[in-house]
């Protein structure tokens, strides 16, 4: 997401009633009505610097349970899936016992050359046993062999045939397994994606004031990708591992049970070697984690503020705070990837103590006649093959691990609370006249803290209702309610007499235009921009909301014009041209209500008359609420309200408002007491009203 493209609506002001340390991130805002909840980029969101992973899920088993029915729809998918890796499994552990018996066809045919002919082979151990040599009697005796006849190469080839033919169709189906896993997947998490992104749309704005919007975006974007990651590989994985290992313990104990308990001593060592080393590490990649999150918003934070940082010459403290940060990391992250460097040799060595064990028994037993060489083979190739799914199934624990944590995550938000049900129950024309009344309202954030209570006022078709107040009056609050961002506590609002409650929250707010303070201009050209009001809108309405805004008189300068394409920072335009390019947005939708929420303060004098005689177009035969901190900017409103703690203190004109005195008196007077004496003011603004 560029850095121009910022949500669209912001929620009620800090206030007294609204608690102090309530997060709110979204757009629409009074700037010094809100405070920001602080964050380090990097680790609550993927930042620009990718996503840190997921953290232990707290509900490991019921969170596991449901991410595994998510498969639910693709059972027989599924069930197919594991019918080839276990088809492949079993090809594969099946394959060293046959290459074992291809081997004894090799062993006996070079000892049976060498043998006299003419004699049976229990005659010739006979014949060993007579002379003593009982180990040698014993091992002939467990080879297929004819005394003076070589290799059968006729029947050592065709056991290497079907081994070749075994691991040729293992690894078939291995891939196609692999290949109808990634469908199902992909179609199971393009699902989870349809089902978060409609979810957020359910979603009441106050569980946006709540959370960070970096974690929300995190969730839906790289806790699915997780997901995705966990299912695609560690669950195939898991599976084919698990089997491979149990597979591979009934062929040892089939093979050699004795020998088979000898591997099997090393995997309680393994494991208590992999817990106290893993234990370690995971505290490790938690500190460098961290570190890394901190590094990385030093970093956002040094390029997002890189001209103020020039200006105000802290370039050597920001290095020096980058180099401390940097420090941190790198002890931390070497500190991690040494320690978990450590768990794969210490299980080779303990693997390698088995193997060990293993070839000289096995050698004795061969020796001793207990076993044929190619039996011995096979299990010491067996016990080569046994730790490999064992350090894969630790991996991908992990990586289940990590896959059901974000699965928490994101279940979270599906399991949120939805805003209201739509109970549309009436309709408005296709032009209304804009009449807008509040009657009683009360609403709140908190139960325990009120904010709006008891509030009414009409604002009539056409006219300009101006907000003003100081910082937590509850300005922008007002105009979210009538948006329906907000459900009231109690009392009604209603348009052209219709409450607003049995409209669709669509259908209302497609009669209402906004303009904000912070311009947002989507990534494309600038005709998109203005062409999003309406995507209904012919080439000549756009070009008449262009000109009536003034947009018109700079877009013709530009090489481009109107295809001129908005850059990922905004750059290639000014703030005021954002401005009036957003002014034009709402004049091509040709709304009934328009709202305006500071929409000159971030632009200088000169274009804030052109701003003005933008709004001044725009605001022709509608109703419209403007929220302003200049009170110069709101003078001919036809009636301003004056508010503070939630409540209406005074309504009127400018002109009227100044004579009373009262609460605009004063907000108009600490703004324009430096350029004249309070009683010249108040005395030159009485002369103008008489006039």
């Amino acid at each position: 997401m560029s850095t121009n493209e910022k949500l669209s609506t912001r929620p009620g002001e800090e206030d007294p009633a609204q608690p102090a340390d309530a997060p709110v991130t979204d757009a629409l805002e009074d700037d010094d009505d809100f405070v920001e909840e602080e964050f380090v980029p990097g680790e609550a969101d993927g930042g620009m610097f990718g996503s840190v992973p997921a953290k232990k899920p707290e509900h490991f088993w019921p969170s596991a349970k449901r991410l595994m029915g998510l498969l639910k729809p693709e059972a027989a998918g599924i069930y197919l899936v594991l019918a080839m890796v276990t088809v492949a499994v079993v090809l594969n552990v099946i394959a060293p016992k046959i290459l074992g018996q291809a081997m004894d066809v090799i062993f006996s045919g070079v000892v049976g050359k060498q043998l006299p002919s003419g004699v049976s082979k229990d005659q010739f151990v006979e014949g060993l046993r007579s002379q003593g040599q009982d180990n040698f009697a014993d091992m002939v005796s467990r080879m297929e062999l004819v005394p003076g006849v070589g290799i059968d190469f006729q029947k050592l080839a065709f056991l290497i045939s079907v081994v070749l033919v075994m691991y040729f169709v293992a690894n078939v189906f291995l891939w196609l397994q692999g290949y109808v896993l990634n469908v199902l997947v992909m179609r199971v998490v393009r699902k989870l994606r349809d089902d978060t992104e409609k979810k957020l749309n359910k979603l009441p704005l106050n569980y946006f004031d709540t959370r960070q919007r970096g974690d929300l975006l995190s969730r839906v974007t790289n806790d699915v990708d997780n997901i995705q990651q966990a299912l695609q590989q560690a669950f195939a994985q898991l599976v084919s591992s698990l089997l491979t290992v149990v597979g591979i313990v009934i062929m040892m104990f089939i093979v050699s049970w004795q020998l088979a308990l000898i591997a099997l001593v090393a995997l309680p060592l393994s494991g208590v070697a992999a817990g106290i080393i893993g234990s370690r590490s995971q505290k490790l990649f938690a500190a460098q984690w961290k570190n890394t999150g901190q590094l990385n918003g030093q970093i956002e934070e040094s390029f997002s503020g890189h001209d103020l940082v020039r200006v105000f010459g802290r370039d050597a403290d920001m290095l020096d705070r980058f180099d401390e940060r940097n420090e941190a990391l790198y002890k931390a992250s070497f500190g991690a990837q040494f320690v978990s460097g450590i768990i794969f040799p210490v299980m080779q060595f303990v693997s390698y103590l088995s193997y060990v064990g293993i070839a000289v028994v096995g050698g004795l037993r061969v020796a001793s006649g207990g076993m044929s060489l190619g039996d011995a083979t096979a299990f010491i190739q067996y016990s080569r093959e046994f730790t490999q799914p064992l350090g894969q199934m630790a991996g991908m624990a992990n990586m289940l691990q990590s896959g059901v944590a974000s699965a928490e995550r994101v279940f979270e938000l599906l399991d949120a609370d939805e805003q209201d049900a739509e109970t549309a129950t009436e309709h408005l024309p296709a032009k209304t006249d804009g009449h807008v009344e509040f009657r009683n309202v009360t609403f709140s954030y908190t139960p325990d803290k009120p904010l709006i209570e008891d509030l009414s006022f009409n604002a009539e078709p056409g006219h300009t209702v101006a907000i003003v107040g100081p910082t937590g009056a509850g300005k922008t609050t007002l105009v979210n309610l009538v948006m329906r961002f907000y459900e009231l506590d109690s009392g009604s609002i209603s348009l052209d007499g219709v409450d607003i409650t049995h409209l669709s929250r669509s259908e209302l707010r497609s009669k209402v235009g906004m303009v904000l303070q912070d311009a947002w201009l989507f990534g494309g050209s600038i005709y998109d921009n203005i062409k999003y009001g309406n995507l209904d809108a012919t080439d000549d309405q756009v070009m008449e909301a262009a000109k009536a805004t003034f947009v018109d008189r700079f877009v013709r300068a530009l090489p481009e014009g109107y295809d001129t394409v908005i850059d990922e920072e905004g750059n290639n335009v000014s703030a005021g041209e954002k401005q009036l390019i957003t002014i034009a947005r709402a004049f091509v939708a040709n709304p009934s209500l328009l709202i305006l929420d500071e929409a000159t303060s971030s632009v200088d004098t000169r274009t804030e008359v052109l701003v003005q005689k933008a709004m001044a177009a725009l605001r022709s035969d509608r109703t419209s609420f403007v929220i302003a901190h200049r009170l110069s900017t709101i003078r001919d409103a036809d009636t301003i309200l004056v508010m503070e703690a939630g409540r209406i203190v005074e309504q009127g004109n400018h002109h009227a408002l100044l004579e009373l005195k009262g609460a605009y008196y004063r907000l108009y007077m600490s703004q324009f007491a430096g350029e004249d004496a309070e009683e010249s003011a108040f005395t030159a603004e009485s002369a103008a009203v008489r006039s």
